[in-house]
């Protein structure tokens, strides 16, 4: 759950700043985020948090 609500505090600063960046404009900032909500109550949403998972996993576990 942690890591899912710093994904989506993370995708949420970066679309903010590519708005004002002016680098994407509202309408397909819009589009995106409602496109990431319908997407999460479909049957892929379990398949996109377990690959989310493992890549948080295989990151915590590199170390230099």
């Amino acid at each position: 759950m942690a890591i899912s609500l710093s994904v989506v505090v993370l995708l949420a600063i970066v679309l903010v700043v590519m708005v004002r960046s002016g680098s994407i404009k509202a309408g397909p900032a819009i589009v995106a985020a409602l496109f990431g909500f319908f997407l999460a109550s479909t049957g892929m949403a379990p398949v996109i948090q377990n690959f989310m998972d493992s890549l948080a996993r295989t990151i915590s576990d590199i170390s230099f």
